[in-house]
């Protein structure tokens, strides 16, 4: 595990750039993350973003 982080079993992440992520356990440390959307009415997952991200 990455900097003592405890990994969060219900959120999967493989965003190894963001400071919440769990190394290569592929998880997020935060309890809760924030899902946003960028669009009126999104269709595709690209149109929604991980709000609690932080770069490294």
């Amino acid at each position: 595990m990455e900097n003592n982080k405890k990994a969060n079993p219900s959120i999967e992440c493989t965003v190894s750039q963001c400071v919440h992520h769990c190394g290569e356990q592929n998880f997020c440390s935060l309890d809760c993350i924030k899902v946003v959307t960028h669009e009126k009415c999104p269709t595709e997952i690209a149109c929604t973003d991980c709000e609690s991200f932080r770069v490294k």
